[in-house]
């Protein structure tokens, strides 16, 4: 456990460690190279000088629009050592969206990564407060400043600096830290306004248990607008654990076998595809198949022992190991000794599948507003198919609906300029409403089942959580992505979007051609493996929950094309919208169909 009061505690311990190497990055060439902890300090002060000398102080607004690297944090940090708030952009973002936020925070500097982004701001239309635009790749930039010009003075600024010092302590934890805008799965985007006391409750409190210490490394590679990832390097930072900078998911098979990080942190989505890629690898081959289920099934006989942080023994065991479990580990660099999981639920099936593999995930859940961790499982503290127990720091409650209601000095202060929706975002006395209908066992674990805004309510008035059931789904490699419909209706149907790498194998080996997806996912073979891919789900369900139709889309989602946000979670009204005709027909026979 730590005592931080601000974040800025937090560049106070991680640039208190002198030559030690605090972060790695990649050139151009691939090399992996170190930051220390001076050199570090170094950079946060010149920025910080830059943005003082630019008239910035207490309150002001800076946007960070990048993807991970190491010029995040230290932006990140340089905003926050004057008393600044900053508002983290999502790259993904489109440039109308970037200038709504960007005028919404009346942030006053934007700093971009690349050309790309730099064109994004260009495009977002009139920007009256936004005085300065810096972009971190080297280059030309018409009215903007170069981030490594600003870095010129850092390293004779290395030196620890008293004035700089006594700046960075007079942060109060009251004071704002950051406004983090939400994905808008439903609506509008709000700002969530957190303080430098919100943050720090929770970083205090979040990693303890694992001891994670300076010999450890882990990949920041989920994107740092998410609070998620961000917090996750506050606390890595205050442990001395070194942090490689990833600005690409695509990167990460190799950074991964380069750094061989020992923590490794991801959304569901980075395991559901790591889970995919080995069976689809193995499918390949009818040998390989067999020895990946004969491994599985040993693993599964020995899935307690992992689960309890216990290697399993035994002949069988070591051997599936050797042959299956060591290579799995592999496509985690191999050192890999903490998998967590966050952002979205994981699913009994992968969790099982990965602890059968003898990889032990620890789930954990929170909110933006929550700054973001409610719960967490523990080595000593862990169950399979929860979110863990809540952090010491924050109290929880069911209302009559199962909505999880929480309180703590982690809740966040309110939405930025929005007053209404501030208030319905809290009870009448005090605790804020997650949105998420949950519940917890005799000794203390949480689960969560679904969005309170997402249950199905049948016309025969059953409620159908959809993410568990959809969990279940993605767990095949066809299956990229799933979205359960049937709110109002008599029974439940599903569009599923395809994983097209698997499904373009797939289809080479069953003589269905492949070059137009439209016509692909039509093909009456096609058709047939998915709908058996559902009747498999089936069996596990109840029968109001049971899937009657399949339409498989010729699709696939991404951020990019709206119907996923950036954290990876299905934007299911806009899916809705979107296959609004495909529904329909789904549905056209309702009336007389049998549910």
């Amino acid at each position: 456990m730590f005592d931080l009061k601000t974040m800025n505690d937090v560049l106070v311990r991680a640039t208190g460690r002198g030559d030690r190497p605090v972060m790695l990055w990649q050139d151009s060439a691939g090399e992996w190279k170190p930051i220390s902890s001076v050199e570090l300090y170094g950079r946060v002060r010149a920025l910080a000088d830059v943005f003082r000398g630019w008239g910035l102080g207490k309150g002001d607004r800076v946007a960070i629009l990048s993807e991970n690297r190491w010029e995040w944090p230290v932006t990140d940090f340089a905003t926050m050592a004057i008393g600044g708030v900053d508002v983290p952009l999502y790259p993904t973002l489109t440039p109308e969206q970037i200038g709504y936020m960007l005028k919404d925070s009346g942030a006053r500097v934007a700093v971009v990564s690349s050309r790309e982004m730099y064109e994004k701001v260009a495009a977002a239309g009139e920007l009256p407060e936004l005085e300065h635009v810096v972009v971190m790749d080297a280059g030309e930039y018409e009215g903007a400043e170069s981030f490594w010009t600003l870095m010129a003075e850092a390293p004779a600024k290395q030196q620890r600096d008293a004035e700089f010092d006594v700046m960075v302590k007079l942060t109060r934890p009251e004071d704002l830290a950051t406004i983090i805008y939400t994905s808008g799965t439903t609506g509008e985007p709000k700002g969530v306004v957190l303080t430098h006391g919100n943050l720090a409750s929770n970083v205090n409190v979040s990693t303890g248990p694992f001891s994670f210490t300076d010999q450890d490394c882990c990949i920041s590679f989920l994107p740092l607008s998410h609070v998620t990832a961000r917090h996750l390097d506050y606390a890595l930072m205050c442990c001395g654990t070194r942090l490689a900078y990833c600005p690409r998911f695509d990167l990460l098979p190799v950074a991964m076998k380069a750094v061989k990080p020992t923590i490794f942190v991801a959304v569901p989505r980075v395991y559901e595809k790591i889970r995919q890629a080995v069976e689809g690898k193995s499918a390949a081959s009818p040998v390989k198949s067999r020895i990946l289920k004969w491994a599985l099934g040993v693993g599964k006989k020995h899935r307690a022992e992992t689960l309890a942080g216990k290697t399993p023994g035994g002949l069988g065991w070591k051997l599936a190991n050797k042959l299956v479990f060591g290579k799995i580990r592999e496509a985690f660099g191999g050192e890999a000794k903490v998998f967590v999981s966050g952002g979205a639920p994981l699913g009994m099936d992968s969790a099982g599948w990965f602890a059968d593999a003898g990889i032990r995930i620890f789930e954990g859940y929170g909110l933006t507003e929550t700054s973001p961790v409610i719960s967490l499982n523990y080595p000593r503290a862990h169950r399979i198919g929860t979110v863990g127990k809540a952090m010491s720091n924050v109290e929880c409650r069911f209302a009559e609906d199962g909505e999880l209601e929480v309180r703590g000095p982690s809740i966040f202060i309110g939405y930025w300029k929005k007053d209404k929706e501030t208030a319905e975002a809290f009870t009448a006395d005090g605790w804020f409403k997650t949105g998420d209908i949950g519940n917890m066992d005799a000794d203390g674990f949480l689960s969560i089942t679904d969005r309170k805004k997402e249950l199905l309510k049948t016309s025969g008035g059953k409620m159908i959580a959809p993410q568990p059931i959809e969990n279940k789904l993605k767990a095949n490699t066809l299956v990229a992505q799933a979205a359960l419909v049937g709110d109002k209706h008599k029974f439940a149907c599903v569009l599923i979007s395809p994983n097209f790498a698997a499904l373009e194998e797939w289809a080479s080996g069953h003589g269905v051609m492949k070059a137009d997806r439209g016509a692909m996912v039509k093909d009456a073979k096609v058709v047939k493996a998915y709908q058996e891919i559902v009747d498999r789900v089936n069996l596990e369900l109840a029968h109001f929950e049971s899937i009657k139709r399949v339409c498989v889309v010729p699709d696939e989602w991404s951020v990019e094309t709206s119907e996923l946000t950036p954290s990876l979670k299905l934007k299911r009204r806009v899916v809705e919208k979107k296959y609004a005709d495909e529904i329909a027909r789904l549905y056209a026979d309702e009336a007389v169909a049998k549910a």
